[in-house]
């Protein structure tokens, strides 16, 4: 059954004129690339149709959403950590350092924060944090919504063409058996998590001469 987000957080802010940012994740689970935050405070008064959970839209409404919300938001920036801060801080703290990059970029500080999932770091700026809030609460699916359409179109463009043995523009460099086998076949690349790998490279040929 589809879950269909709404306004009921927001509007315990909206009702007392504070504003309030929503912010997720996208990426935090693959293999290769960036992951990458965003942050949305959406303008009551013209909130876009159709936003749900980004991973229950396609790529094409998920563009025209991403637009649309960017068009009519009151705000809203993204915020990235690379591969070698996950590397040094692990993926937990490197998505927390995303999400804070993103609410930094904010051209407009909200009043509060609302984070999908269980915990976020400490912060001077109230946080509330709801599990599965990418389908329950609209400005966290607003988010998870310009944050997967950013990393996406990343890892299709720029990650495709840097490194194009590894279908990035098919997998967005999560783990399929196709990606998995292009590691097997050409080792890591430098979009990789060796972290991530560490199974995957020992079943590399060269590894057993």
């Amino acid at each position: 059954m589809v879950t269909y987000p709404t306004t009921d957080v927001e509007e315990q802010y909206w009702r007392n004129g504070q504003t309030t940012a929503g912010i997720d994740e996208a990426g935090r689970g693959a293999l290769a690339g960036p992951v990458v935050a965003a942050a949305v405070i959406l303008n009551p008064r013209a909130i876009p149709e159709g936003i749900r959970d980004s991973k229950q839209l396609s790529a094409s409404k998920r563009e025209n959403l991403a637009l649309a919300i960017q068009q009519s938001a009151v705000a809203w920036a993204i915020g990235v950590a690379d591969v070698a801060e996950i590397e040094r801080f692990n993926i937990l703290q490197a998505t927390f350092l995303a999400m804070q990059r993103a609410v930094k970029a904010l051209s407009a500080d909200p009043d509060s924060l609302l984070v999908d999932g269980n915990r976020y770091v400490p912060s001077v700026t109230p946080v509330r944090c709801i599990v599965g809030g990418d389908r329950l609460c609209l400005s966290i699916a607003a988010a998870s919504i310009l944050a997967k359409n950013h990393r996406d179109r990343w890892m299709t463009t720029t990650a495709h063409m840097l490194y194009p043995n590894y279908d990035f523009d098919t997998h967005k460099g999560y783990g399929t058996q196709k990606h998995r086998q292009a590691i097997v076949s050409f080792g890591p690349c430098e979009l990789h998590r060796p972290t991530f790998l560490r199974r995957i490279i020992d079943r590399r040929p060269d590894r057993h001469v």
